[in-house]
């Protein structure tokens, strides 16, 4: 077979290879497309135009042809005379014609330094009278899919952790029917020396930070309306007065809770609200309590509705001594910001007393170091402190299956997965499935992750290249420039997106990396390229020698001086 300049992927031998056998069938033309074979989504197609010339098969005859690739042997094709009584294709004797054969076969792995050639019986009436010797009629096999890096990506599962967080310090003064004197004893109860010891603190404590202090005041629902506004308006302003002084109190001596512009005050007047609530929670009879809230439905007005649960008699005397006395309020509400630990005391803390974190702390200490040892111990402790959650289990696989513990990664992602389906570990587990080769179980598992990050379309891009679907591939690699994207972009026929890929991507220098730039060269025709890159490629990592030397990329340079001194 004269051999032919590798245009593209796509080439088709422009002379074909002629056969001539006896005189029942000769000068047969086979024109393979493409030469070399290429192997896509685990299959190797063959498309064969056989062509017989004017008396190219005798009327009464006809050829049983078996192409094969290698060892493995395709579907036979039976060409008929016009005269013959086989079941075929026939060919006309006078004018020839064309049989156009295709087979798709399973890749094998020794289709990759082979040839597709063609075997034969020749057939008059019922008698055999010939043999068609073998002859190769392509080379076989381009395997460039196989190039790709099986490097499934996992997803560690986030932390929430805030080095900030909103916090708020609360309190209340109740006060007597109808006043709004801050009484001694409110200021000795429990909620209100508790805000002053924070006051305290915070003074100090350069980890709080108070934004502001709002006091809303409130009155129960009997007595007039007008004057229920102006005394929850009293009361807030009372407790506004009684929480500066605690501030200004020497052993507090609160600053910011010392100043004016620090208050926000408001009324609210009747708390109807509240009421509904306070009553909801007394032990007051079922019955009564939906009577109450009845009429609080069917009313408007605030007298009209005091007066018909006045008319109730004792329940109205339950309520005044039951439930309106928590609405004789003002709420004292301190806003601040708690900063948390810095990163410092985050990893010291993590070390001496890991306890005294809490989950997202800790899953976030973890980000901090590059050790995965250290990552895994810190996941590791995440996971036996709050078992509940299924991130310290998840993160712990992730750090085994970048240790190459395939294993033991898998059963974590099962925990995980157990503890709450999320897809996160469903992502990490179809990671496993794909590494291990299982590609229907890894599809499925992301279909199931999608959404739960990139490392997902990635994933998917790896099992589309497999699939031999380039375009998806590509979509699925998005913007990151990776070995993957571009040989997906290669495999696509877009070399000059290939190249460009390629070289703003991490493996733009590495053995790998200069082995595809190789492959670009030889589809581009640029001996130049080939030559550079590949001694770049052995220069990184001798072992792909051997790949290039029967690499059917490369089948046009085969006999090429400066490409056999690379290669040899």
């Amino acid at each position: 077979m004269k051999k032919q300049g590798l245009k593209s992927l796509a080439f088709i031998a422009a002379a074909g290879v002629m056969t001539t056998s006896c005189d029942l069938l000769k000068d047969v033309d086979y024109t393979v497309t493409p030469d070399p074979l290429e192997m896509h989504g685990d299959s190797v197609m063959v498309k064969v135009d056989i062509k017989f010339p004017e008396k190219g098969i005798r009327k009464k005859a006809y050829a049983e042809i078996t192409p094969a690739i290698g060892s493995t042997s395709l579907r036979t094709v039976t060409v008929v005379g016009e005269k013959a009584t086989a079941n075929g294709q026939t060919i006309p004797f006078k004018a020839g014609g064309k049989v156009v054969y295709k087979d798709v076969v399973p890749y094998t792995p020794d289709m990759e330094e082979s040839a597709l050639t063609i075997t034969g019986k020749v057939f008059k009436g019922d008698k055999e009278k010939d043999q068609l010797e073998e002859t190769k009629i392509a080379d076989a096999t381009i395997v460039t899919p196989l190039l790709v890096n099986k490097d499934f990506r996992v997803i560690f599962s986030k932390d929430n952790f805030q080095r900030v967080t909103q916090e708020t310090q609360e309190a209340q003064i109740n006060y007597l029917k109808g006043r709004f004197e801050v009484r001694n004893t409110e200021l000795r109860m429990a909620d209100i020396q508790e805000l002053e010891a924070f006051l305290t603190d915070a003074q100090s404590n350069p980890k709080i930070e108070i934004k502001n202090i709002k006091i809303t005041g409130y009155a129960s629902i009997e007595g007039e309306e007008d004057k229920n506004n102006t005394l929850s308006q009293d009361r807030s302003n009372s407790a506004k007065k009684a929480s500066m002084g605690i501030a200004a109190k020497k052993n507090v001596a609160n600053e910011f809770a010392q100043q004016e512009e620090s208050y926000t005050t408001s009324g609210k007047g009747e708390d109807y609200e509240g009421f509904k609530k306070s009553l909801l929670a007394s032990s007051m009879d079922k019955g009564e309590k939906d009577l109450i809230l009845r009429i609080l439905d069917m009313y408007s007005s605030s007298a009209q509705r005091e007066k018909e649960i006045r008319n109730l008699g004792k329940t109205f005397t339950f309520l005044d001594k039951n439930v309106f006395p928590e609405q004789r309020r003002a709420e004292i509400v301190v806003v601040y910001d708690k900063i948390g630990y810095s990163d410092e005391e985050l990893i010291e803390l993590s070390k001496s007393d890991i306890s005294s974190l809490n989950l997202e702390e800790i899953l976030f200490t973890a980000t901090l170091t590059e050790d995965l040892n250290e990552k895994l111990r810190l996941y590791r402790e995440a996971e036996r402190l709050f078992p509940n959650d299924y991130r310290g289990a998840n993160n712990v696989g992730a750090v085994l299956y970048m240790q190459n513990k395939l294993g033991e990664a898998k059963s974590q992602f099962e925990k995980a997965n157990n503890v709450k389906e999320n897809p996160e570990s469903k992502n990490n587990l179809a990671a496993i499935a794909g590494v291990n080769g299982d590609r229907q179980t890894a599809k499925a598992l992301l279909k199931e992750a999608a959404g739960a990050g990139d490392e997902v379309n990635y994933n998917n891009g790896i099992l589309a290249i497999q699939a031999g679907n380039y375009n998806d591939a590509i979509s699925n690699f998005g913007g990151e420039a990776s070995f993957n994207k571009a040989l997906a972009q290669l495999l696509n026929k877009d070399q000059n997106a290939a190249l460009s890929t390629i070289n703003a991507s991490p493996d733009a220098e590495t053995a790998q990396g200069y082995y595809l730039k190789a492959i670009v060269g030889a589809r581009q025709d640029k001996l130049d390229a080939i030559v550079s890159n590949l001694k770049d490629a052995l220069a990184k990592d001798a072992s792909w020698k051997s790949k290039a030397a029967k690499d059917r990329e490369f089948y046009k340079y085969l006999d090429n001086a400066s490409f056999t001194s690379i290669v040899k």
